[in-house]
């Protein structure tokens, strides 16, 4: 049981990308998502997280207005589309999910998610 994160990639200052993830041996479509990141040397970082039904979501100061987290339950994915990217963001980003049963958009610490990715990288870099 785990997540799989596709998307990452090396993008120039103010480039986008967009993140995928997705579960294997289990229904992602009946839990609740969060998107973490890990710089090199920093501690891992909440950056957003939505809900089982996709109507709530939390982000991250550092990421309010240039990330955007949606899923598709039909599609069984959900995903981080991240813009206006700028070399602080260069980090590898994790997809986790908790138990079924949590409904609402989870919090953006990483406590209490039972299921994590390996991880997909991002580099912003000219």
């Amino acid at each position: 049981l785990q997540l799989v994160e596709s998307g990452g990639g090396l993008v120039q200052p103010g480039g986008s990308l967009k993140l995928s993830c997705a579960s294997s041996g289990f229904s992602l479509e009946y839990h609740a998502v969060g998107w973490f990141r890990q710089a090199s040397g920093k501690e891992r970082e909440g950056v957003s997280s939505i809900s089982v039904a996709g109507d709530a979501t939390k982000y991250a100061d550092s990421v309010k207005g240039r990330f955007t987290i949606s899923r598709d339950n039909y599609k069984r994915m959900v995903y981080l589309e991240i813009n206006n990217l700028n070399p602080e963001d260069t980090a590898i980003y994790y997809c986790a999910a908790p138990e079924r049963g949590f409904w609402g958009a989870p919090p953006l610490s990483d406590q209490g998610y039972a299921y994590w990715g390996q991880g997909t990288p991002v580099t912003v870099s000219s």
